[in-house]
């Protein structure tokens, strides 16, 4: 087999609800070979769980057919491969549901593979697994409805090895959507920790796409991003020895610089030298960047250790509900009339004795973020009171409190909202890597 000298991979979504429009100029004029979409974050595969509950046929991301309608002629006219995680807690439903949409294209022949086997809830269910951010076991969290272990990059190795156009999995390391394609292009070793390092690097600075071309960068005053509305999303060029340049298309917004890189590079890593993985204990801290043209970053560097025996599992699990009011105040004494508002809906909440596990109550503009109590003192102000409670009637009573502050707390009050919604939280533990089964199932079209 004829491998290539180097491969372009780009970055086509950074959370679930991404825009489109990158992807596609990418797909367009950036000479891809592979384009990622990076789609789960922690909680959304719970709550994707929760929907398969109501239909067994759903379950993955709700956006993935639309990027697929739009993405998917112009990368098969390109012979652009496609992976994501889109699959969320339902990876063959997303298959199935992308084969009938190239049908209907009349987009075809196409072979679409599934990656299963993060779905390990029985076996968290079956026993007690001690919890790594809190005190506890998997045994002492309120009901469990999700636990989804962390897969690394070989089965989607190995669903492209099988020819797949488009590969769907469910949860895996965010860097691991990026290595099984560089693995299938270049055939490098799963059991070499240097090269897995290496190529976590790269993974890692692409997973949140824009973020590494100017999006969140950007600070208005400081660190200046042109183009910001028309944000390019970011490919890299790597080599077989795991080297790699980062860009993006000419002519699209953002900026790719040293600095820009060095902060992705950086994002959500406790320990540099040991960012753990299901293919790899990734060591950044050997890592250079050098800035060789016009948003163009080379990359080299970085290496790792012997992959872990344990899989990171996140388990979802109902905790209760969340309610929320919302009343805004104008004027003078706005913020008086505020701090009044919240003190009125205290008490009556003691007075109706509901049961609220949790409550806060900001001033949206002075104290909601910022809580070192040194703002200025302004002429509007939005109230916000959210608690937390076991019971939906306890957590409804919030915003029911606030609304009737219309007619009964502070006068010129306005834009009263309320909500009530059940809160899906995460919890996360470690399972024996010989535990997790992964598979793959091919869907043509």
């Amino acid at each position: 087999m004829i491998r290539p000298a180097t491969v372009r991979i780009g970055a086509g979504a950074g959370f679930a609800g991404d825009r489109i429009e990158p992807a596609l100029e990418l797909v367009e004029k950036g000479e891809l070979d592979f384009l990622v979409f990076e789609c789960l974050a922690e909680r959304t595969i719970a709550l994707a769980q929760n929907a398969r509950r109501s239909d067994p046929d759903g379950g993955f991301d709700p956006m993935l057919l639309e990027r697929m309608r739009r993405i998917l002629p112009a990368a098969r006219a390109r012979g652009v491969r496609i992976v994501t995680n889109a699959g969320a807690a339902n990876p063959l439903g997303a298959a199935r549901a992308v084969a009938a949409l190239a049908g209907s294209l009349g987009i075809g022949p196409l072979r679409i593979a599934a990656v299963l086997g993060d779905d390990v809830l029985d076996t968290v269910r079956s026993e007690p697994f001690a919890l790594i951010d809190r005190e506890g076991t998997s045994a002492d969290l309120p009901p469990i409805i999700s636990a989804n272990a962390y897969l690394g990059a070989a089965p989607i190795a190995d669903g492209l090895a099988r020819g797949a156009d488009i590969v769907i999995t469910g949860r895996v390391g965010d860097p691991a959507l990026f290595v099984g394609p560089l693995i299938d292009a270049f055939g490098w070793s799963l059991d070499d920790p240097t090269l897995m390092g290496k190529a976590t690097v790269i993974g890692h600075l692409l997973e949140c796409a824009g973020q590494l071309t100017g999006g969140y960068f950007a600070d208005a005053g400081r660190k200046q991003v042109p183009g910001l509305a028309r944000l390019g999303f970011p490919l890299a060029e790597v080599s077989a020895d795991a080297g790699a340049v980062f860009t993006k298309v000419p002519g699209s917004g953002g900026q790719l610089s040293l600095a820009s890189c060095k902060e992705q590079l950086l994002y959500e890593i406790l320990d540099p030298g040991a960012y753990h993985q299901a293919d790899v204990v990734a060591d950044f801290r050997s890592v250079r960047l050098e800035e060789v043209g016009p948003d163009r970053v080379a990359v080299s560097g970085g290496g790792g250790s012997v992959r872990p025996d344990t899989l990171k599992v996140s388990i979802g699990y109902d905790d209760g509900f969340i309610g929320e009011g919302q009343i805004s105040y104008a004027g003078p004494g706005a913020v008086d009339r505020a701090r009044l508002a919240i003190a009125v809906v205290r008490e009556r909440l003691a007075l109706i004795d509901a049961r609220i596990d949790e409550l806060r109550c900001d001033l949206i503009g002075m104290d909601a973020v910022d809580r070192t109590g040194l703002g200025s003192c302004p002429r509007e102000i939005r109230v916000r009171i959210c608690g937390r409670a076991a019971r939906e009637e306890d957590a409804a009573s919030i915003g029911a409190e606030v609304e009737a502050l219309y007619t009964n707390g502070p006068f010129g009050g306005g834009g009263a909202t309320r909500s009530v919604r059940p809160v899906v939280a995460v919890a996360s533990t470690l399972i024996p890597r010989d535990r997790v089964s992964p598979s793959v199932v091919m869907v043509e079209a």
